[in-house]
């Protein structure tokens, strides 16, 4: 019987283990999608306690948490720290079988030193001790980064954010001094696409205010974006991003797509057909936008949000009440990146989707767009619902049948935590136990430097170069 979660954790085969020790367990970090706060990077966030640094704005331990059926005030309400540690530490020695187990062990090991299993009974014992850490300018924000190797992130920010906390980080005027880590922000421009979504004149309002442009058209809402797209550009942006429950393509002229957003404007009502053409139409400019300044398109699809409407009335978005979509995608993710690529070019791009039968419409049709640069088109990462072994097992081996896995660009958090960051350690031992397994198998040679050479690549090398 192996020991738990020893150092050769999850890796079965020797070759795995060679692969993992030499190539991958000390290589860099590149979190390339993430939703950390930038402000608390600026700031070298210190956290109060383990609470705070674990349980706050987590919906995966939420999830699990109210699955146990324990009290909202001990999730997301007003009870005690304490407490509410105490409560998913319970829940905790329930997860066999789910990342979040594993994820948690490897925390409390990676940054704290823990190597005791956290259940109801070590749960006091594990607050003392890791709140003592946290109180060590070795867990700041500055410190999770220096010992976790994060050369970049990239944050997720809305077209209207000033990023003034980017450019204090960049000129190293921030009050957490010069940082190693690259900040990077991201163009996250949903707000603008959604225009039948409550509070959308006044978004507009706010993007006209800060890029300069009168938004009275589709035409200049589209000036007003790119003009904050270069803002971004300036700023160290690599990446946009575009969330969406389904792919929202439909042909329409320009004039349709400027009557739709003229009386969308105004509040009046437009149909479905007319809000996708309006999406489509944007989806498209912003596109050619992205390829000439050389930035990264990413498309996240196939997410069914706020299923719960009591619990959303009560606590919000993000709180861990969102499921995988099941629509189709292949029509209209084809006739989405053709028109892309009549209007100008698609740009480097990666697809990811929130359930994993989209995966061979994903990988096939991506194999309609490569070319110029190796890997331009991208599988995203399993992504969500899907980042636990079998699910990204599943993608990778989906990605090696069908297209070209050393090209891979790699794990990323798509996290809210900054101790989430043993997910990529986590990542790296599943890929190089995949590895191994083909070359123990005989289904690949030995070549040991050309295999440590993949896996340094999808672990950092491929994105570091892939964002530029």
């Amino acid at each position: 019987m192996k020991r738990f979660m020893d150092s050769e954790f999850l890796l079965k085969t020797p070759t795995a283990r060679k692969l993992f020790h030499s190539a991958a367990e000390n290589a860099p970090i590149f979190d390339y999608h993430c939703h950390l706060d930038p402000r608390q990077i600026a700031e070298n966030k210190r956290f109060e306690h383990l609470t705070e640094a674990w349980l706050g704005g987590d919906h995966y331990k939420w999830r699990q948490m109210r699955a146990l059926g324990i009290e909202e005030k001990f999730i997301t309400g007003d009870a005690d720290p304490y407490e509410k540690f105490l409560a998913w530490a319970r829940a905790v020695e329930r997860l066999i079988g789910n990342p979040l187990y594993h994820w948690t062990h490897l925390e409390l090991r990676r940054f704290f030193g823990i190597d005791k299993p956290l259940c109801e009974k070590s749960a006091p014992d594990i607050w003392k001790a890791a709140n003592k850490r946290l109180a060590d300018e070795a867990l700041s924000v500055r410190g999770i980064f220096a010992s976790a190797r994060v050369h970049a992130v990239g944050t997720t920010d809305d077209p209207v954010d000033s990023l003034e906390y980017h450019r204090q980080i960049a000129a190293g005027t921030a009050p957490i001094g010069p940082i190693a880590t690259k900040v990077l922000p991201s163009f996250r421009p949903d707000k603008a696409l959604e225009l039948t979504a409550p509070g959308y004149a006044e978004y507009l309002d706010a993007l006209s205010a800060v890029s300069g442009v009168a938004i009275n058209s589709a035409e200049s809402l589209i000036a007003a974006l790119i003009n904050r797209l270069d803002f971004f550009a300036a700023s160290g942006c690599r990446a946009a991003d575009h969330g969406m429950g389904r792919i929202p393509f439909a042909r329409a002229s320009h004039d349709d797509v400027e009557k739709a957003f003229a009386r969308a404007r105004k509040g009046e009502s437009i149909t479905e057909n007319e809000a996708n053409g309006f999406k489509t139409a944007l989806l498209v400019a912003l596109a050619a936008a992205y390829e000439k300044r050389g930035i990264v398109m990413q498309l996240h699809f196939s997410a069914i949000r706020d299923n719960n409407p009591r619990a959303f009335a009560r606590l919000g978005a993000n709180t861990g009440f969102d499921a995988a979509h099941d629509v189709e995608i292949a029509a209209p993710l084809s006739s989405l990146l053709g028109a892309m690529e009549e209007n100008g070019g698609l740009p480097k791009t990666i697809l990811y989707s929130l359930n994993p039968k989209d995966y061979y419409s994903m990988a096939t049709l991506m194999g309609c767009f490569q070319g110029g640069v190796p890997g331009k088109m991208q599988m995203g990462s399993a992504w969500w619902f899907s980042d636990h072994r079998d699910g990204m097992e599943t993608h990778l081996r989906t990605l090696a049948n069908l297209g070209m896995l050393p090209l891979f660009v790699g794990m990323l958090t798509d996290s809210r935590s900054f101790l989430s960051y043993p997910r990529h350690e986590y990542f790296r031992r599943i890929l190089c136990n995949l590895l191994g397994e083909w070359v123990e198998n005989g289904e690949y040679p030995a070549d040991l430097a050309g295999l440590g050479q993949i896996v340094a690549d999808v672990s950092f090398g491929n994105a570091l170069r892939y964002f530029n």
